[in-house]
């Protein structure tokens, strides 16, 4: 299977959540179920298949990274309001939010913009 590596980056306390690790480097499968599951044992075969997208990526981190409080980082399947992601320096939704198609090398960044008071 082939995959690509990717760093992520946390703030605005997000990293709270990921071990309260700032930074990660990550391997994720090249080509993924269309379904975003994320079991590694999953075969391909039996299942659509697409390039790997920001959308699996997301579920990826649920199911494999965080550590406590999934309400606090995924709403509907995305990431929830309040969290700004930026690809390469740039907001998702100019890349296209979640079907933007991840490459090798490509810097995912999650930051809350949500302030208790």
């Amino acid at each position: 299977m082939n995959t690509i590596s990717i760093k992520i980056e946390f703030g605005g306390g997000l990293e709270l959540l990921f071990e309260n690790k700032r930074s990660y480097r990550v391997d994720i499968p090249s080509v993924v179920p269309t379904d975003n599951t994320t079991d590694a044992e999953a075969n391909l075969a039996d299942k659509e298949t697409k390039d790997v997208d920001v959308d699996y990526l997301i579920h990826h981190m649920k199911d494999h990274m965080l550590k406590e409080r999934v309400e606090l980082f995924m709403e509907k399947n995305t990431v929830r309001p309040g969290i700004l992601v930026l690809i390469n320096d740039t907001d998702w939704e100019l890349e296209g939010e979640g079907e933007y198609q991840l490459k090798n090398g490509d810097e995912v960044v999650f930051i809350s913009t949500l302030h208790g008071g």
